[in-house]
């Protein structure tokens, strides 16, 4: 399986990783919007081309991995190199998949490609689990929680304050909540009783703290709704203390079961990660196996988690696949 990589920052770096754990896996090029010599891969041998230059590789590589933002990379990005390419991208914003899906699958079908999108941990892992859950617990509510874990928007939302240098939040579930759904209590939850958010500051020198953590607890979109907790720390403290990007989350499904649902279920499924974007990364490369096994077989069009079987994202055979695992 021959991958290409376009863009090379915490995600594509994440990617060319996972590629070296999986042996039928090979990066063939990265492909950059930057000067390609500034870049500096890890992987010996592998040439890093000019995005400008991409459509010259398109008979080399059977799936590529767009590894750009959601906000304004991706809803480009994709439906374009899906008319040269097999593709696959991690767009996260939940409310507008339905549009991408759309765009990219027009795309696909017109050139006889195949896309997946939305692949990560949430979308993605989350997603299958809510599917299973729902589809065997119909009686029954939803719950997912993020965290303890850096939200890279929010973080982002608060360097943009005027007199702040540097800073990184991280998104909380709340205990009390947490308890309550295990117990199968069906708490109806705002979203200030599920998450709270914690923030580390390195503002200005000079600047008004005050106004500072004023401005991000009341910032609409980001933290209005939430409880927030704002800490002020140095530079020093931020790169020694806050230096990785750890997330995860829990995905729950708390249903009835009986002629009355006079008993309980709790599905549980829940992610601790050191890395956000490796895990991601290793997501998008058991896809890629996928999409590329679905290709040979002729198959064009976007695809999301919920159209793949889990058997096309092993590199094991179906005889070892029963044997080992079912």
């Amino acid at each position: 399986m021959k991958i290409g990589i376009l863009g090379y920052g915490n995600l594509g770096r994440g990617v060319e990783c996972a590629i070296k754990q999986n042996k039928d896996a090979e990066l063939v090029a990265v492909f950059t919007r930057r000067a390609p010599e500034t870049v500096k891969i890890l992987t010996p041998g592998v040439p890093v081309v000019k995005a400008d230059d991409i459509n010259d590789w398109k008979d080399k590589i059977d799936v590529l991995i767009i590894c750009g933002g959601s906000a304004t990379d991706l809803p480009k990005m994709t439906p374009e190199y899906v008319k040269n390419f097999n593709v696959i991208d991690s767009f996260d914003t939940h409310a507008k998949i339905p549009t991408h899906f759309a765009n990219v699958d027009k795309a696909a079908k017109e050139t006889g490609h195949i896309a997946l999108i939305s692949a990560g941990w949430d979308p993605g892992m989350f997603s299958l689990n809510r599917l299973y859950a729902n589809s065997i617990l119909p009686v029954g509510n939803d719950y997912t929680f993020w965290g303890k874990g850096v939200s890279q928007g929010h973080s982002d939302a608060i360097r943009r304050i005027e007199g702040v240098k540097d800073g990184k939040q991280y998104t909380i579930p709340v205990p009390e909540a947490l308890e309550k759904v295990r117990n199968c209590e069906n708490p109806t939850l705002t979203t200030r009783q599920k998450h709270t958010r914690e923030c580390f500051v390195v503002a200005e020198e000079g600047a008004d703290l005050a106004k500072i953590e004023n401005e991000i607890k009341t910032m609409p979109n980001y933290f209005d709704e939430y409880d927030t907790t704002v800490h002020f720390i140095t530079e020093e403290e931020l790169k020694r203390d806050h230096a990785g990007i750890p997330h995860g989350g829990f995905v729950f499904r708390s249903g009835k079961l009986g002629w009355d649902n006079e008993n309980n279920a709790i599905i549980e499924y829940s992610l601790k990660l050191d890395s956000n974007p490796e895990f991601t990364s290793l997501v998008l490369v058991a896809y890629a196996r996928a999409l590329d096994r679905l290709k040979k077989e002729g198959v064009t069009g976007c695809k999301t988690v919920f159209d793949i079987a889990p058997a096309y994202l092993s590199p094991l055979s179906a005889d070892e696949i029963r044997a080992h695992l079912l």
